[in-house]
């Protein structure tokens, strides 16, 4: 992005200045916006001068521009972002954005993270295989104490069959015990 915030606020003033969707209330709002956040940006005398209704609003968002720029590369990068958060549209149809997006180059480059951390390396069978011994498992706690449900021993002792020697153990352990 070679540019500076600074130089880029004085190839968008042009714009800026001539642009009616810059309305009143806008050109408020981004003036509210620097000095309550930043106020070391736009102090309250300097907000309440650029905020004068009296004067027309183009002069006083040129005259707002002009201060920025004096102020240095901070004022001018705060008064984007609030330009990107208040008025979007204006925001996207600046020339330098424009510019910067027939480019191709980014706005603000994301890092682009070098090591995948994997959370969880196992295929969906194994989320699968845990899922369905958690639902067997629930079954045999809900249907295990109820005595309504006749042959859930013989149920249990054939589903025993097909699983591995440990869990095998423990669903014959539970079939005997409840007899």
């Amino acid at each position: 992005m070679g540019e500076s915030f600074h130089e880029q606020l004085r190839i968008d003033s042009r714009f800026l200045k001539s642009d009616r969707r810059l309305d009143t209330e806008l050109v408020d709002k981004l003036i509210l916006q620097l000095n309550r956040i930043y106020p070391q940006i736009l102090t309250d005398k300097e907000a309440s001068k650029f905020r004068d209704l009296d004067v027309p609003t183009c002069i006083r968002l040129a005259e707002l521009l002009s201060h920025l720029q004096e102020k240095g590369e901070e004022a001018c990068r705060e008064f984007y972002r609030a330009l990107h958060l208040h008025v979007e549209d204006v925001y996207f149809s600046l020339p330098t954005r424009l510019k910067l997006r027939e480019s191709g180059d980014p706005i603000s480059p994301i890092p682009i993270p070098t090591e995948r951390h994997v959370l969880n390396d196992h295929s969906p069978f194994f989320f699968l295989s845990c899922f369905s011994v958690a639902v067997g498992a629930a079954l045999l706690y809900y249907y295990g104490e109820s005595k309504q449900v006749s042959g859930s021993s013989s149920t249990l002792g054939l589903a025993a069959m097909g699983l591995g020697r440990k869990v095998r153990d423990v669903l014959i352990w539970y079939t005997e015990d409840g007899k």
